[in-house]
């Protein structure tokens, strides 16, 4: 059995009921079930049924595959995104803030020739906005994730 420490279903209930602010008391008042069948649920021993996932998703303020598949990282990541403004993520300096996580970010501009992939990254972005249409913000972002599809498939 996996347990609240482990990555399975149990976890993911455990965290999304925590996330919620919720105790299995509430839980179980809430449900009309036993607390003995939350703990279960909670440390993988059972499975709570299709309804009892649907009832439990609604509790906690998620969709079916959130619950399944929550992940209260990537959730809570989501949730300062969409809060954050425009005007605020303009201000953010972002190579300082991820160059904490990846050093690389602080010191490349001394030893890379940026205007060269500069240049050819321009060249993309104008090409991107001339032939689809797209503005200078959605040419940068169609550009980025296609430069992560290609980080992704050479990781594969």
């Amino acid at each position: 059995m996996q347990g609240v420490s482990g990555k399975g279903l149990g976890n993911h209930l455990f965290r999304a009921r925590k996330k919620k602010g919720l105790s299995q008391e509430e839980v179980v008042e809430k449900l009309g079930i036993s607390r003995q069948t939350v703990s279960k649920w909670e440390t993988d021993e059972t499975l709570p049924d299709i309804c009892q996932s649907k009832r439990l998703a609604v509790l906690y303020g998620l969709s079916l595959d959130e619950l399944v598949e929550f992940d209260i990282d990537i959730k809570e990541v989501q949730e300062v995104i969409d809060r954050t403004s425009e005007e605020v993520s303009d201000k953010v300096d972002w190579t300082k803030a991820w160059s904490r996580k990846y050093p690389v970010l602080s010191r490349y501009q001394e030893e890379v020739d940026t205007a060269c992939y500069a240049a050819e990254l321009d060249k993309l972005l104008r090409d991107l906005e001339k032939k689809y249409g797209y503005n200078e913000l959605d040419s940068m972002l169609v550009l980025k994730d296609i430069l992560a599809s290609v980080w992704k498939g050479r990781k594969i």
